[in-house]
């Protein structure tokens, strides 16, 4: 069963948005498993710490390799074969291609950060995978983990209800998705597009294949260059 195991502080925020709509049907009717795990249960002093003072002098805490790392090396035990993500700002950004690999997989380890980061000798000697799932700084991890679980379990087998809706999504062939219209057919002087109601299926979907690169050139020419839609 494909399984997300998370490393956080703050366990109690999962499933959170996931315990709902596709996700939280998907995992109340055991498509896939979560288990968030607490990083303090790791901490070797009475007050349970998992950070310290920055080496080198600093402001905030860097969260600490031994915790971290014993933690990592409890999941895998428990986990074995789950490959082990970092959510990290400074990270490979996640992309579609990268979530239906994760979503082919087993499931995935995701270490939460917290303070200032992790210590980078864990990061280093788990082989942690740093990603990030966009130009911006979060307060932890934790948001990020559920962004990709979410990405990831929607395209588990049985999780959609029209398999296709997956496959004419945006950056699934490096163009973001065309629009889409629906009753009423005239709303608020804004009329939908005749060619979506003519019946041509041909002509639909070329019009959809042009609307699709349109929007890409326009929103996100920082894409690679636009495949046509099968």
């Amino acid at each position: 069963m494909w399984t997300a195991c998370v490393l956080t502080l703050f366990p109690e925020m999962f499933p959170g948005p996931l315990g709902f709509s596709l996700a939280g049907q998907a995992l109340a009717a055991d498509r896939w498993r979560l288990d968030p795990l607490n990083l303090r249960d790791h901490a070797h002093d009475k007050h349970r710490s998992v950070d310290d003072t920055p080496a080198g002098g600093g402001a905030g805490m860097v969260m600490r390799a031994d915790v971290v790392g014993a933690a990592i090396d409890a999941a895998r035990d428990r986990h074995a074969g789950l490959p082990l993500i970092a959510l990290s700002p400074r990270g490979t950004p996640l992309t579609q291609r990268r979530v239906r690999q994760l979503s082919a997989g087993p499931g995935v380890l995701l270490l939460c950060g917290r303070f200032e980061g992790v210590d980078e000798r864990v990061i280093e000697a788990r082989e942690a995978e740093e990603v990030c799932i966009g130009d911006y700084v979060l307060s932890g991890g934790e948001p990020a983990a559920l962004v990709l679980i979410d990405a990831a379990v929607r395209l588990l087998p049985g999780v959609m209800g029209a398999e296709q809706s997956g496959a004419e999504e945006s950056f699934e062939h490096g163009l973001l998705e065309y629009p889409h219209y629906t009753r009423p057919r005239l709303w608020e002087g804004r009329e939908i597009p005749q060619v979506l109601l003519s019946g041509d299926h041909a002509r639909i979907a070329a019009w959809r294949r042009e609307k699709a690169a349109e929007l890409t050139r326009q929103r996100r020419p920082d894409l690679s260059k636009p495949m046509t839609i099968p």
